[in-house]
Order: C-alpha cells, then sequence, then structure tokens
C-alpha cells in the first residue's frame, strides 16, 4: 500500500474516532459548547487582542477602495505641486531643492494678490539658509505681510519632551485641555517652522501622519494633548482661522475623495514662471477664494506614504484629503466602542448555533445562513457608501463562519449517530415494534404553488397533535423511477408492539388526521390543489435479535406505494375511494 493511502486512512480513523467521541459524549450540545468557546474568544477579542472581531483595517481598506459612491474633492482646494517637472523646470535658474527662500515669498505675495482663503506649506522650514540670509528675510516678510498662510510643526516622539527648550504654553494657538489642568512649565519635542513671522501669526499646527501597525495610513490626527495643552494639526487650526465648525476626536478616519490627483493640481513652475512674465497666461483670479496647498509629489522628496485607495500616496493630498474632510465634518464615523460590533458576533453566532441544535432542514438552513451573512456585508457596504458611518461587520461574519464551517463538519460527520427522526431512532433501538405510514398523492396544475402548497400541509401535518411522527416531502421535477413519486406527502408512526397506551395514541393522532385533512387542504390551497389518492399501512418491525433493520422501512413504503396505487385506481364514486387502505 501506497504511504499516502496509509496516511489518509490513518487521518480519516483519527476524524472518525474524535467525532464518534464527540458524538457519544455530546450529542447536539456539541453546538452549544462550540458558541460558548467562541463567544469567550470574541470577548477576548474585542478587550484585549482586537484583531479578529473588529477587523477594521482590511475591511476598511476595501470598502473605501471599492465605494460606487465617493464624495468629490473640494473644488476650492487646489494643490500647487513642487512636481518632477518643476524641479527640472527651476534647476536652471534656481539650482536643485531647496530652492531660496525668496523664490517662495515671491510666490506667495503673487498668489496673496489674488486674495486666497489661505496658502498651506506642506513643507517643514526648520532649517535657516546660512548661505542665502537675505532669502530668509524675502520669506520672512512676506509672511509677516499676509494674514492667511499657514505652516506645519512637526511633533517628535513623547520621550525627548524633557530634553527640549521648547515650552508648549508659550506657542500661539496651543490651548488647554479641556476638564485638565495643564502644566504651564511643560516642555514639548518640536520641530518649528525658524520664521518668526510664521510663529507670531499662530497660523501653525501639527502635519503628523501616523500609519497603523501595518503601515497603512488611514486615520490624521486632529489634535496632540502635551501635558494637558492642545496642539491643533495643521487642518484643524486652518479650520479655526477659517472660522469653519470643528468636529471634536483626535484620531480621525479620513474620507477618502479617491485614489492620487483626484484633487485639481497645478504645476509649481508653471504658475511661478506665468506670475514673473510680463504676458501671463494664466487667469489672474485663478487662486481667488480657494485654499492653495503647496507640497511635493516628486518621488525623490520622499513625501509618499501608503493609504487604503493607493500604496503611493503623495503626503499632500493627504493634508489636502484632511482639510476637506474638516471643512465638510466628514470624517467615516465608527462605534466608539466595541460594544456594538461584539453584539452583533455574538448574535451571528448564537443564532447560527440555534439552527444547528434544533437541527433545522440542513439545505434551507445553509442557504439562509449564506444570504443572511452577504446581506451583512452588504448592508455594511451600502452604509458607508450611502452615510459617513462605517458598521464594521467584517469580524462578526467571520465569527459566524468559523462556527458554521466547525459545526457543518461535525454535523455531517456525526449525520447517522445525530438523526433525530424517528426512522433513524427506531434503527438504533431494540425489541418489537408496529411502524404506520401514511402516504398522499397530491395533484395541481402549477408545480411551482404545488410545491408550496406540500410544504405548508407537510408543517399543518407535523402540528397536528404532540405525538412524535415524521414527515416528509417529495416535491419538484424527479427524474427516472423517482418521477413515480413526485408530489408524494409520506407521514410515519412508531409504536412499541406491547403498549396498548402508545399504540392508542398513534392510531388516534392517524384518525385524527385523516378527518382533519379536507379542511387542512381547502386552507392552504392555492391554485385548486386536491389529494388525488392516500393509503394508510402498518407493519410489525423488530421481530428479530437485532431490532429494526432498514429493509424493513422500505417494505413498510412500498406496500403503503402499492396501496396508494390501488386507491388512486379506483372510481371516484368507489365507497373506499377516499378511505386508507389498512392492514391488520
Amino acid at each position: 500500500m501506497k504511504p499516502g493511502s496509509v496516511l489518509l486512512r490513518f487521518a480519516l480513523n483519527i476524524y472518525r474516532g474524535i467525532t464518534g467521541f464527540l458524538a457519544r459524549r455530546l450529542h447536539r450540545n456539541f453546538y452549544l459548547l462550540l458558541a460558548l468557546l467562541l463567544s469567550v474568544f470574541a470577548v477576548l477579542d474585542a478587550f484585549v487582542f482586537e484583531k479578529v472581531v473588529d477587523m477594521r483595517e482590511r475591511a476598511y481598506d476595501v470598502v473605501i477602495r471599492s465605494r460606487f459612491i465617493k464624495p468629490k474633492p473640494d473644488p476650492q482646494i487646489v494643490i500647487v505641486d513642487i512636481n518632477e517637472a518643476s524641479l527640472s523646470a527651476m534647476a536652471k535658474d534656481y539650482g536643485r531643492w531647496p530652492w531660496p527662500r525668496q523664490v517662495l515669498g515671491e510666490f506667495v505675495e503673487q498668489i496673496q494678490a489674488q486674495k486666497p482663503a489661505a496658502i498651506v506649506f506642506d513643507i517643514l522650514f526648520s532649517d535657516p539658509d546660512v548661505f542665502n540670509a537675505g532669502s530668509d528675510e524675502y520669506f520672512n516678510a512676506a509672511i509677516a505681510a499676509s494674514n492667511n498662510t499657514f505652516f506645519p510643526v512637526l511633533r517628535l516622539d513623547e520621550e525627548s519632551d524633557a530634553t527640549s527648550a521648547i515650552r508648549i504654553s508659550m506657542l500661539p494657538g496651543v490651548t488647554p485641555m479641556p476638564g485638565t489642568q495643564p502644566d504651564a512649565g511643560r516642555t514639548a519635542a518640536l520641530v518649528l517652522p525658524q520664521f518668526e513671522a510664521a510663529l507670531k501669526s499662530g497660523r501653525i499646527g501639527s502635519f503628523n501622519i501616523y500609519p497603523d501597525d501595518d503601515g497603512i495610513a488611514r486615520a490624521y490626527r486632529m489634535f496632540h494633548d502635551v501635558g494637558g495643552w492642545r496642539l491643533p494639526s495643521l487642518p484643524v487650526r486652518i479650520g479655526e482661522v477659517l472660522g469653519w465648525k470643528v468636529t471634536d476626536g483626535q484620531d480621525r478616519l479620513l474620507n477618502w475623495r479617491g485614489p492620487p490627483f483626484s484633487y485639481h493640481y497645478e504645476s509649481f513652475s508653471d504658475v511661478y514662471f506665468d506670475m514673473l512674465s510680463s504676458e501671463r497666461k494664466r487667469p489672474k483670479d485663478e487662486f481667488a477664494g480657494r485654499i492653495v496647498v503647496i507640497g511635493s509629489t516628486a518621488a525623490g522628496l520622499f513625501d509618499i506614504k501608503p493609504t487604503p485607495v493607493a500604496q503611493q500616496f503623495p503626503g499632500v493630498e493627504i493634508i489636502a484629503t484632511a482639510i476637506d474632510n474638516v471643512k465638510h465634518g466628514d470624517f467615516i464615523r465608527v462605534p466608539g466602542s466595541h460594544i456594538p460590533t461584539l453584539l452583533a458576533a455574538l448574535l451571528i453566532l448564537w443564532a447560527t448555533a440555534f439552527g444547528f441544535y434544533r437541527d433545522v432542514e440542513a439545505d434551507r438552513f445553509a442557504r439562509i445562513y449564506g444570504l443572511s451573512q452577504i446581506a451583512l456585508l452588504v448592508i455594511s457596504y451600502l452604509t458607508i457608501n450611502l452615510t459617513n458611518f462605517y458598521f464594521n461587520l467584517a469580524g462578526p461574519v467571520f465569527i459566524g463562519f468559523i462556527y458554521f464551517s466547525i459545526a457543518k463538519v461535525y454535523a455531517v460527520a456525526t449525520a447517522s449517530a445525530l438523526e433525530r427522526n424517528i426512522v433513524a431512532q427506531s434503527l438504533r433501538g431494540r425489541g418489537s415494534h408496529v411502524g404506520v405510514v401514511a402516504v398522499f398523492q397530491v395533484s395541481g396544475s402549477d408545480e411551482t404553488s404545488r410545491g408550496m402548497f406540500m410544504n405548508r400541509l407537510a408543517k399543518d401535518i407535523a402540528r397536528q397533535s404532540r405525538h412524535e411522527k415524521e414527515v416528509e416531502v417529495i416535491k419538484g421535477r424527479q427524474r427516472g423511477i423517482w418521477r413515480l413519486l413526485e408530489s408524494t406527502l409520506v407521514v410515519a408512526w412508531i409504536y412499541a408492539r406491547d403498549d396498548r397506551e402508545e399504540a392508542g395514541r398513534v392510531e388516534g393522532d392517524v384518525a385524527a388526521l385523516l378527518a382533519a385533512l379536507p379542511d387542512l387542504v381547502k386552507r392552504r390551497q392555492i391554485s385548486g390543489e386536491t389529494i388525488e389518492a392516500q393509503a394508510v399501512h402498518r407493519r410489525e418491525l423488530g421481530a428479530g435479535p437485532d431490532g429494526v433493520a432498514p429493509g424493513e422501512w422500505r417494505t413498510l413504503l412500498a406496500e403503503a406505494v402499492v396501496r396508494l396505487d390501488a386507491s388512486a385506481a379506483r372510481p371516484a364514486d368507489h365507497p373506499a375511494a377516499s378511505a386508507p387502505s389498512v392492514t391488520p
């Protein structure tokens, strides 16, 4: 025998041994125990691990990237791009980057003449130009003459605060956090713009971008809490100065407007040289009322970040997106705690467990479960398309999928041992019994309505009495020999041969069903369905030492079908045409 076959047989034996042990010891309680274990895991994950139930990052990336309804970029935000073309065009006159600050001073002066809403630098001016102090002075004077230029501040690691000489309380624009007693002497590790006019204006803010653990930048930090002092971000500071309603929250998920270059871009060199030209070709009010963000998409300046919508996303457009979000207050909102997501996971988990425990019809249950999980994901997807709210159901659905997969394997492996119908139970028992089978042939003009009628009638028959019985429906278009039995209802009972009391209850149940059947048929009729033929047959089962054998049930059913045919063959006015055929 081949080694692969040996290993396969060994694995199957282990599989059968484990499932057999569980079936003997736990029966259907396995489904409840599995739900309990996964519930404990879900609770621990929600409050400790935060990996599965939440699953915010990957699920957020998928839906935000594949939205079919995306908010449009604000047309008033324009990015003046120091791109590769600008670096090349400016190199002849001003050398390699960084250019003399006078270039930027002239740019501010020219743009300022058009009365833009704001001029925002996504450039950190941390050091003076030691070789061209006059150029720095020119830029500083241009800043001082403006009232709408904004500059970034870089927040360094908190561990360096103690060695910094910058007292956070002295910075303009910094305010105490609500409900705190800020430390007036607290120092902060910051890299500030080295221009005095920029600092005195107070139009400064942090522009740190903090990626998640997987390196993807999804959120923007709106402010830093530095010893009880609130250091606003650059987008928030712009909103405060321009009078926007700034929403609360420290780290906010960005509502991306689309892939890179979704905003309106202009090349820095094109704008700059046109401003200095005696024959200007660009509109004189091109930037009037606009928020002009000056930054770079040039790969050599290393301001490219991975985001949910693209692995290479310009940092300047991230700031533009944050400004846009602050202006319109449309950050992506998520539940403030793990509780709603956890409750959704537990609801899915225990609803699935209930279906397995109650032995709901397997095919129907699988369809309902699959469709419900798809519906939950569709709801989550539609919500983020139609609103700014994202209720992440990917984690709960994943927990439910884990449960369903394990439970389904257990159900298949232990199907015969856990089967609840009376036929399966009789095959596992001992002693002599009497089996009773009632067969009903249904006729109707329409196959669809006939199938619905049979389902409804079967449910009514199952509820007709409290005595245990099995109701099976053979419906739909069958092929070959099975077509002879299509549109048939089969009802089965069994009782111990020597138990007269139980025999009386079963016979009473049979009689009550036959008496009530005409009314049940009338109540459930859809397109004139009727009972074309019916028969009831009894047979002793399990007389041998091994108890009830499957062949005995087959014989009982076959004999009942023969009597059913005899019933159908009688003329309508025959006195026994509607009477059940019974063997003593």
